[in-house]
């Protein structure tokens, strides 16, 4: 058994260059407080955005300039957390962080409360007045969509205030997650001790070919995962709780449209992607689930085998030399203004590669804006990487085209949109792996692949969003978030979509402990959201070729300036109705029909 690098043990060519944001602690504390100390630079309009346009203008580019300054802050905090959770520095970067955000919410909760109580039609005239507010147009017109649910001035402040206290719990689920979980090694079918981590788990041994290794990782992992279900439930519940009061005193008809709002999205887009996906994706993942068992010769098709390999005598390894190839290769397609991200990207270590002890989970980016994004993920040499990697590539792709072209105000999307450029990235990525080989195994081994990333965004991701759905639902009606209602309420669900083909345990009800999506908004379901665009998009570049690639990066260009239904055109996609994710749907059964006829 290989134990476990600590984080000063990592080759540095393999982590991220953190010093791109600040090059030391100490610049960071002088980053720190330069921030805290530029307040006075957005408070000195207090009391004054009634006085006309230019003053307007004036004060939001000083808190947009304040801004930059706190992401950059925020984000070296983040992210040193979340290379090694376990350090007690990083901890403390964090806590001075949430500490900030806090006080700066707190003093500049002004700028929304004058901008709502300013007499109606005043922002209109001051957008006719002041040509300088056209950058800010979208975010003035959003602010005065949620008017009616504003509270008073003196209340906004104190709930800005409270703002360490309101994200607790997703700062304790991650803290518990990184720092004080631990699993029992497991054996193999040849005796063979494996260590296991979260990292570990996901990243390799919940797809091992070897059964008996599969079944034993997950059952310590189911058991590592016990040990903490109340607490963790009295976290999740706790965040459930604060969305509903909130929406309560801001006089939404629920939670759920409270959290859309931002998403600037309809209930009926929301519920379409819910419900569409769910009944009719339903019987091609039986389909799959069943054609699993036979290949794979097993007993009963358990929730720790779905993602094994139907063709586990052939895992094709990759080094990370050849997991960036293939993503240059597959992404060549979007042109040199694209491209020039992500050879950056490899070039200047904007990934961070290597499981280490404390080390977040799973994969993401983060795109401070002026500096550049930074990725986290943990590599294990399979070829399943290189679309993964892609994926978050996706994400640095898209803020650094947005970042180029808008200022930071304008550069994020709806979360909606969030994810269709990673998966776009995705797609394009398998495809071009797909298009290399005509040999029947590698072919097999890419339907897989794609069935993985379906599998992942349409129905893990897609049924955690169903969870939230009815836990808000539950805990509107005034009934306990407790351990055994989220067990109860995710098996219900799991059961309902494989009706009876797969075998749901008790680990498999544990899985709402595994995603930190929950404390993000109604944040899983925007997978299926950004899948359905991305099958969309990456279909229109393999046959229509450059005009859908201009179409696509006129999109990523335009960041956050439109909103997502209206970015989603821009691509050439109609997201309003259902059309769009049943061709999505449709495209997934047929690679269940090609993956059966392969056997």
């Amino acid at each position: 058994m290989t134990a476990r690098l600590t984080r000063a043990q990592v080759p540095e060519p393999e982590t991220w260059n953190l010093d791109d944001l600040f090059p030391s602690h100490e610049v960071w504390e002088a980053g720190l407080n330069a921030s805290l100390a530029a307040i006075p630079a957005v408070t000195q309009y207090k009391g004054r955005l009634g006085a006309g346009a230019g003053v307007l203008l004036a004060c939001l580019e000083a808190s947009e300039a304040l801004q930059k300054q706190v992401i950059r802050v925020g984000t070296y905090a983040s992210l040193r957390n979340s290379e090694d959770g376990t350090n007690t520095v990083n901890q403390g970067l964090a806590a001075r962080t949430a500490a900030m955000h806090a006080k700066l919410g707190a003093a500049l909760s002004f700028i929304r409360s004058e901008i709502l109580a300013l007499p109606d039609g005043t922002i209109d005239r001051y957008l006719a007045a002041e040509p300088g507010l056209k950058d800010f147009r979208l975010y003035l017109e959003e602010l005065l969509e949620i008017k009616p649910h504003m509270l008073q001035p003196e209340t906004e402040a104190v709930l800005a205030a409270l703002g360490e206290v309101t994200n607790a719990p997703h700062m304790i689920y991650n803290r518990a997650k990184s720092s004080d979980m631990a699993f029992e090694s497991v054996v193999d079918s040849e005796g063979q001790e494996h260590a296991n981590s979260f990292a570990v788990y996901e990243g390799g041994l919940e797809s091992a070919p070897d059964i008996t290794l599969r079944r034993n990782a997950f059952s310590a992992f189911t058991q590592g995962l016990k040990r903490y279900q109340n607490t963790f439930a009295a976290t999740f519940a706790t965040e459930v709780t604060k969305n509903v009061v909130l929406a309560r005193l801001r006089k939404y008809e629920s939670a759920t449209h409270m959290l859309l709002q931002p998403q600037q999205v309809t209930l009926e887009a929301y519920n379409n992607l819910l419900d569409v996906i769910q009944t009719e994706l339903a019987p091609v993942m039986r389909r799959y689930a069943r054609l699993s068992k036979q290949v794979q010769g097993l007993d009963q098709m358990r929730y720790c085998d779905i993602d094994a390999p139907l063709d586990p005598g052939f895992s094709p390894s990759v080094s990370y030399d050849e997991v960036r190839q293939i993503i240059i290769d597959g992404l060549s397609v979007l042109g040199p203004e694209y491209m020039e991200a992500i050879h950056t990207a490899f070039r200047d270590r904007w990934i961070d590669r290597s499981d280490n002890v404390g080390k977040s989970t799973g994969a993401f980016c983060s795109s401070p804006y002026g500096v550049h994004p930074f990725i986290l993920i943990t590599l294990t040499g399979s070829m399943r990487e290189a679309t993964v990697l892609a994926h978050e590539l996706g994400h640095a792709g898209h803020f650094a085209l947005a970042q180029r072209y808008q200022r930071v105000i304008n550069t994020r999307p709806s979360m909606f949109f969030i994810e269709a450029p990673s998966t776009t990235n995705e797609l394009l990525v398998g495809n071009h792996i797909l298009a290399q080989s005509t040999d029947n195994r590698m072919r097999r081994w890419v339907l897989m692949q794609f069935l993985g990333t379906y599998y992942h965004n349409f129905v893990r991701h897609l049924l955690e969003g169903e969870l939230q759905r009815r836990i808000y639902g539950l805990a509107e009606a005034g009934r306990p978030i407790t351990a055994s209602t989220l067990c109860e309420t995710k098996g219900d669900i799991l059961e309902q979509f494989w009706g009876g083909e797969v075998v749901v345990d008790d680990g498999a009800r544990l899985t709402w402990m595994r995603q930190p999506h929950y404390y993000m908004g109604l944040y899983p379901y925007t997978y299926s959201a950004g899948l359905t665009l991305g099958t969309a998009v990456s279909q229109a570049i393999r046959t229509e070729g450059q005009p859908a690639v201009d179409r696509w990066l006129k999109t990523l260009k335009a960041g956050g300036t439109l909103k997502p239904l209206e970015l989603a055109k821009l691509a050439g996609v109609d997201m309003s109705g259902k059309a769009a994710i049943q061709k999505a749907v449709a495209y997934v059964g047929s690679l269940v029909d090609e993956l059966e006829k392969s056997f």
